[in-house]
C-alpha cells in the first residue's frame, strides 16, 4: 500500500493553503469554546475567533507552552469531554509533573495516517517486517510506530525497548527488515552485534530513528554497524507523537505533513515570524487534532525551514535536522553550549579512536563553571600509550575551543565505561543547581 498521491503529500502549494485555512478556523473556534488556557490569551489579545479568517492570520494567535501542560495537568487543556478520549500518552515527569495528551479515535486514525505516510516516504512497505523498539506505555513512540506500521500493512514485532540481547536475537531469528528505535540505542545495538558477529545474519534495510538529537557522522556509523539505510523522523508529544515530520528517500530534510500541521519559525526572542531559509525556533499548530489541539506551540527546537520543491515530488515544507534548543542550552561561563556542538567535534577527530559515547560533567566551584567532558576511547585505541591519549585529548580540546569560544577538560574513559541507554541517551550533568 502506498500514501503518494492517495493522499495530500503532492497537492499544489495555494490549494494546500486553503485547506490549512479551513482546518485553522474549525480549530481555533473548537479551542476557544472548549480551552479556557486558550479563550483567556485570546481575549488578552482583543481577539474573537472571528478576527481569524484564514492560515494568514496565524501569527495574531497566542502561543503555548509546555508549561501551560503541568499548569493545567491533567486534562485542562483537552477540547473534547473524556468519554471521547480513547486513549492518553504522558511524559516521564522527571522535570516535573508529566505532561498529559488525548486522542479521540479520529486522532489514532489521523496519527496512524501521518506514521503510514512517513515510513512509506522512508521506503517501507507491506512486504516488511517492522522491529519496533521504542518504548511502548506512556510515551508516544512504540504505539505510534505500532499503529503507522500496521496501517501500512506491514507486520509489525512490538518488543519495546530494553534487554538488548533478546532485540538481536528476536532481530536475527524474525528477519526484521525495519528498525525503530533511538538513534543512541541503535548505535548501542550495533556495538553489540559487532561483538557478536551476527552482522551477516540481519535483513535489516532501514532504520527509523528519532526522538533525541544525532549528527550525520552518526547517522553513517550506525549505518555500517547495521547493513542498513537511516533516516530521521521527527515528533513529539505535545503536537502528535512520531509522524509530524521525517525525511523522504532524498534525505534533503524532513517533511512536515502540512494538512495536519502548520509550521512556523519565530526569533525566540523578539517572536518574530521569520522567512524560511533563516534560523529560529520551531512553532507548530495541530489544525486536525480534536482531543488535544495546540495552537502556535513553542517547541524550544532552533530549526530552519526550506520551502524549495523536493525531487521527491512531495509539496510539503522541508525543516532540516533541529540545530539544538532553546531549553536545553548550556550556558557556561557565560557562553551558549549545544550537546549538538560538542558531538560534531568528537565525531569529525574521532576516526576509530573514540565511540560516539559521551557526557558532558558542569559543576561550579568557586563561583566559577567547571566544564568536564568524558570521551569513551574505542577498544581499537584503547591502550597504555599514554602519549598518544594525551595527543588525543590535546586535539580534541583545541577543536572544542575553537567551536565554542571556551574551554572545556576533556577525559577519554576505558570502553564501555559510560552507561548505555535503551532510551534517550542521557548526555548532560549540570551540577550547579543551587550553587552561588
Amino acid at each position: 500500500m502506498s500514501f503518494l498521491n492517495e493522499t495530500m503529500e503532492c497537492m499544489p502549494r495555494e490549494e494546500l493553503k486553503k485547506l490549512q485555512s479551513e482546518r485553522l478556523l474549525d480549530t481555533v473556534r473548537r479551542s476557544y469554546e472548549n480551552v479556557e488556557c486558550f479563550r483567556n490569551r485570546m481575549k488578552e489579545l482583543g481577539l474573537t475567533p472571528d478576527d481569524i479568517h484564514g492560515i494568514e492570520d496565524l501569527p495574531k494567535l497566542p502561543f503555548s507552552y509546555k508549561k501551560d501542560l503541568r499548569d493545567y495537568y491533567p486534562y485542562g487543556l483537552f477540547a473534547v469531554p473524556m468519554k471521547d478520549v480513547v486513549r492518553v500518552h504522558a511524559s516521564s515527569g522527571t522535570t516535573g509533573k508529566r505532561i498529559v495528551v488525548g486522542y479521540t479515535q479520529k486522532d489514532i486514525d489521523m496519527w496512524d495516517e501521518c506514521v503510514a505516510r512517513m515510513l512509506a516516504a522512508l521506503g517501507v512497505t507491506s512486504g516488511d517486517i517492522v522491529q519496533v523498539a521504542f518504548g511502548y506505555g506512556l510515551f508516544t513512540g512504540g504505539f505510534g510506530l505500532h499503529g503507522g506500521a500496521a496501517k501500512l500493512g506491514a507486520t509489525v514485532i512490538p518488543i519495546s525497548s530494553g534487554n538488548t540481547a533478546n532485540q538481536i536475537q528476536t532481530m536475527v531469528d524474525f528477519g526484521a527488515t525495519v528498525l525503530c528505535c533511538t538513534p543512541s540505542y541503535a548505535m548501542y545495538m550495533g556495538e553489540e552485534v559487532e561483538r557478536l558477529g551476527v552482522k551477516d545474519q540481519l535483513k535489516l534495510r532501514i532504520g527509523v530513528f528519532g526522538a533525541e538529537p544525532w549528527s550525520e557522522n552518526m547517522r553513517a556509523q550506525i549505518e555500517e554497524k547495521l547493513g542498513l539505510k537511516a533516516y530521521d523522523i521527527y515528533g513529539l508529544s505535545e503536537v502528535l507523537g512520531p509522524g509530524v515530520s521525517c525525511e523522504c528517500m532524498e534525505q534533503a530534510g524532513m517533511h512536515v505533513w502540512e494538512d495536519h500541521f502548520a509550521v512556523e519559525i519565530i526569533d525566540p526572542e523578539t517572536e518574530e515570524v521569520l522567512p524560511a531559509g533563516t534560523p529560529g525556533e520551531l512553532v507548530f499548530t495541530s489544525l486536525t487534532k480534536e482531543a488535544f489541539p495546540v495552537i502556535r506551540y513553542r517547541t524550544r527546537d532552533i530549526c530552519v525551514l526550506n520551502a524549495e520543491p523536493c525531487k521527491c515530488g512531495r509539496t510539503h515544507i522541508r525543516m532540516a535536522k533541529p540545530d539544538g534548543r532553546t531549553d536545553d542550552m548550556l550556558i557556561i561561563r557565560g557562553v551558549n553550549v549545544f550537546p549538538s556542538q560538542i558531538e560534531e567535534v568528537l565525531l569529525k577527530v574521532s576516526g576509530d579512536r573514540i565511540t560516539p559515547n559521551y557526557q558532558i560533567v558542569v559543576d561550579r566551584v568557586n563561583n566559577v563553571d567547571t566544564f568536564d567532558i568524558n570521551v569513551e576511547m574505542s577498544e581499537v585505541f584503547f591502550s597504555d600509550n599514554i602519549k598518544e591519549m594525551e595527543k588525543l585529548e590535546k586535539n580534541i580540546t583545541e577543536q572544542l575551543r575553537a567551536m565554542l569560544g571556551i574551554s572545556a577538560k576533556v577525559h577519554l574513559v576505558n570502553p564501555k565505561s559510560i552507561v548505555r541507554s535503551e532510551g534517550k541517551a542521557k548526555r548532560v550533568i549540570d551540577n550547579r543547581k543551587g550553587k552561588i
